[in-house]
C-alpha cells in the first residue's frame, strides 16, 4: 500500500506549492482520476481484507475493461467487452454489448421476440 499512496502524496506535495490541475492535459488529468479511484479501491480491499470490489479497475489505459472468469482451460479470466449477436438473412446483428459481466440467457427471450 505505500507505494499505491506515495504518488498521491507527492502531487498533494506539488498542489500545497503552487501546482495547477488545470495544467494537466486532458488524458493526464483522466489518468489522475484513474489513479486515485484504483488508490482507494486499493486501500478498501486492503483495510477490509478482500480480493474483490464492485466496478474494480484492472487497467489504467482501459478503466471500463472488467475481468470475465470464465473457468476455461489456458485462460481463467477474460478481459474486454462481453457481446449477444444473431445473425438475420447474412447480417449480423449486435444485439448487446457490456463491458461488465452478464448471463446471456437473459437475452435470449428479447432475440427471439426481435427474431419473429
Amino acid at each position: 500500500m505505500q507505494y499505491i499512496q506515495r504518488n498521491p502524496r507527492h502531487i498533494d506535495q506539488l498542489i500545497e506549492k503552487g501546482a495547477k490541475l488545470s495544467s494537466l492535459s486532458p488524458q493526464q488529468s483522466r489518468r489522475f482520476l484513474v489513479g486515485n479511484e484504483i488508490c482507494r479501491q486499493q486501500q478498501q480491499m486492503w483495510a477490509s481484507c478482500t480480493q474483490r470490489i464492485e466496478d474494480r479497475i484492472v487497467s489504467l489505459t482501459q478503466p471500463q475493461i472488467r475481468p470475465i472468469v470464465r473457468g476455461k482451460a489456458g485462460a481463467a479470466t477474460e478481459f474486454g467487452a462481453k457481446l449477444s449477436a444473431s445473425i438475420f438473412e447474412g447480417f449480423v446483428l449486435l444485439e448487446r454489448i457490456s463491458w461488465e459481466n452478464y448471463n446471456e440467457s437473459c437475452d435470449l427471450k428479447s432475440q427471439i421476440e426481435s427474431y419473429r
